[in-house]
């Protein structure tokens, strides 16, 4: 147990309405959050300052009924913008002098989602829905509702709303089950859904298969050989590219970090199952690109014991071979495949770490290399993204790292668009 240490907070330049971003996934974007009668009201606030940690200038429209569980002095101080509750001369609803790319029901009532589906105007929140699904006819804006609401009001008649409103082209925010209710989902699934529907990515609907983490060989039925790797970078990688619009198909290893329960994922548990579970995902569909940053084992034992080998037996020499190199398997299998692979090494130069990533890049397209020395100098993980062509990039930290292979498949996705039109 901690005591208080009575010295005022370490000094800030940040403002008392600002926030600290996160991302830049949404940079640029205007959102309008709209708050409708709902006891989930009482989150709006610190889901639009998630909103603005990735950059989004937000705007909240609250209805009278969501008044009674959040206040407009607390959203205003949320948004940092003045509160649209009324309509005005300004006809705030139609928003024709500054536009949103986005608008977000948060919560969406079982009465506002029906009145949507049925092009009901009657109040500051339906009017300003009825402009943005005219919006969303021309291709204009987004908009998505997040359904919340008891579980006895989950009728057939709102059913057939939201479907009905799904072939208008809204996204429907899946939300979370619990208790019997349809309740909001955390703050980061709703930001995630918001800059999916956002995205000009060219990576947008495009399928990436991206690995991750320590995938170990056995030594006998309990004893794996494995690496100190965690996954954390493959889960970053993942998390940043799902942001942009991407379908991603993410493989961790055993012993990885976990995923976020909104990103899915499947866990490899030995180096056989690795190599089938990449290899079969990547002939189950066509994917833009493969980023495979797992740490596979490069080894195994020449035979695995059975059962668990007893202490009491006393010494067992184990002799390791190399093991089979998935990338190679990869590259024969699908050789127009477009690969980001990763290459770690200890005791080199970094003129010799180079020299093998451009090797590397070369066959599948690009590398990312680190070695121990450079990570050894702090806690911030240093690595190079090395393409045919150009310059080593050197980069700093796992969000770094996984926003300039964004921007590498970006890139790509959008060259080889323009060489195939």
């Amino acid at each position: 147990m901690t005591h208080w240490d009575p010295r005022p907070p370490t000094p800030s330049t940040r403002t008392d309405h600002a926030v600290q971003l996160e991302g830049d996934h949404l940079q640029g974007k205007r959102i309008a959050l709209l708050i409708t009668g709902g006891i989930a009201a009482m989150k709006a606030p610190m889901l639009a300052r998630a909103l603005r940690r990735q950059g989004a200038d937000v705007t909240a429209f609250v209805s009278d009924e969501g008044l009674r569980f959040v206040t407009a002095d607390t959203l205003a101080w949320a948004t940092d913008r003045p509160v649209v509750s009324k309509l005005g001369p300004r006809a705030e609803h139609l928003s024709d002098s500054d536009r949103f790319h986005a608008y977000l029901v948060a919560p969406a009532t079982y009465n506002t989602i029906n009145k949507m589906a049925c092009g009901i105007a009657d109040g500051p929140l339906t009017a300003t829905l009825a402009s943005a699904l005219g919006r969303l006819e021309r291709g204009e804006c987004a908009v998505l509702v997040c359904p919340t609401m008891h579980g006895s009001m989950h009728t057939r008649i709102l059913t057939e709303s939201l479907e009905r409103l799904q072939r208008f082209g809204v996204t429907v925010v899946p939300p979370r089950d619990d208790s019997g209710k349809h309740n909001l989902p955390d703050e980061e699934p709703i930001v995630v859904a918001v800059s999916r529907a956002t995205s000009t990515s060219p990576l947008r609907g495009k399928r990436i298969l991206v690995t991750g983490g320590p995938v170990p060989t056995a030594l006998d039925a309990v004893r794996r050989i494995g690496s100190r790797f965690t996954g954390a970078l493959g889960v970053e990688i993942a998390r940043d590219l799902a942001y942009r619009g991407a379908d991603v198909n993410l493989i961790l290893g055993t012993g990885s970090v976990a995923a976020p329960p909104w990103l899915h994922a499947c866990t490899a548990h030995s180096v056989e199952e690795y190599s089938s579970m990449v290899l079969s995902a990547l002939g189950a569909s066509a994917h833009q690109s493969a980023v495979l940053s797992a740490a596979v084992a490069d080894f195994e034992p020449a035979q695995v014991r059975a059962g668990k080998v007893k202490t009491a037996d006393g010494s067992w020499t184990v002799q390791l071979q190399p093991t089979a190199k998935v990338i190679d398997a990869i590259h024969k299998q699908f050789p127009a495949l477009h690969m980001v692979g990763f290459k770690y090494e200890e005791n080199s130069s970094h003129e010799g770490l180079m020299a093998i990533a451009r090797q590397r890049a070369a066959i599948h397209g690009a590398c990312v290399a680190n070695r121990g020395e450079e990570n050894a100098r702090g806690t911030t993980q240093v690595a190079w993204l090395v393409t045919p062509g150009h310059d080593p990039i050197r980069l700093e930290g796992k969000p770094a790292i996984a926003a300039a292979i964004r921007m590498h498949l970006e890139q790509f996705a959008a060259t080889h668009r323009m060489a195939h039109n």
